[in-house]
C-alpha cells in the first residue's frame, strides 16, 4: 500500500478499479487544514487525465506491472503498429490520442518498452533521450537573437522542438522524450 505523501511523477498504481500513471505531485500544507498531495493522473485504461487531491487517510494500492521490449514498426492512419521483441507474429498498435506526446518521437526500429498490466498492453516507454534529425530548419541571421536565441525546427518524425541558433538542417540532435526539449546536438551537417 501507498501513502499519499509517496506519489511522485512517474509511478504507477491502482484507484478505484483503474490504473493511475502519476504526471504531476505537488503537497500542499496551508494553515489550520489537514495536509494533501494534488497530482495530475492519466488513465491509463482510458487515457483521460484528470486532477486529483489525496489526503492521510487515503490508501493507494501499488501496481504490479510486467514489461516486455518491443520494437516500433510504423504509423498507418493514427495507428502506431509494434511487435514484441524476437517474436515478430506478436503484433499491437495503439492510437495517436493513446500515445498523446510520445507518438511525435517515434520512428522506425526503435526499441522501446511495453507496459503490461494483468496481460493487457497498456502503454509504452520511450528511451528518454533520442537522437532525431533535423529535416527544417529556418536560416540563421546574423544578429537574430531577439528571440532568446532560439528557433523552431522539424525533426524527421514530425515533431517541432526549440533548439539553439546554432543548430542548422540535417544536424542530429538529441531530445527528452518525457519534456520534448532539445538536450545537445550530436552530428553536425
Amino acid at each position: 500500500m501507498l501513502s499519499y505523501n509517496e506519489l511522485k511523477p512517474g509511478m504507477f498504481f491502482t484507484y478505484e478499479g483503474s490504473l493511475y500513471e502519476v504526471q504531476e505531485a505537488n503537497f500542499l500544507r496551508m494553515q489550520q487544514r489537514k495536509p494533501v498531495m494534488k497530482t495530475k493522473l492519466k488513465d491509463l485504461v482510458t487515457g483521460k487525465v484528470k486532477e486529483q487531491s489525496f489526503q492521510m487517510s487515503d490508501q493507494l494500492e501499488e501496481a504490479e506491472l510486467d514489461k516486455m521490449k518491443a520494437v516500433f514498426l510504423y504509423e498507418n492512419r493514427g495507428q502506431y503498429w509494434f511487435n514484441e521483441l524476437g517474436n515478430p507474429k506478436n503484433r499491437f498498435f495503439f492510437t495517436s490520442e493513446q500515445l498523446g506526446i510520445k507518438a511525435q518521437f517515434l520512428k522506425p526500429n526503435t526499441e522501446i518498452l511495453v507496459i503490461k498490466w494483468e496481460d493487457k498492453i497498456i502503454n509504452i516507454q520511450l528511451p528518454i533521450k533520442m537522437d532525431l534529425k533535423i529535416v527544417e530548419a529556418p536560416p540563421n541571421f546574423k544578429g537574430d537573437t531577439a528571440t532568446g536565441g532560439t528557433k523552431t525546427v522539424v525533426l524527421e518524425t514530425g515533431a517541432k522542438i526549440n533548439v539553439p541558433m546554432f543548430v542548422n538542417e540535417n544536424d542530429v540532435v538529441r531530445v527528452n522524450t518525457e519534456t520534448g526539449d532539445y538536450v545537445e546536438r550530436v552530428d553536425k551537417a
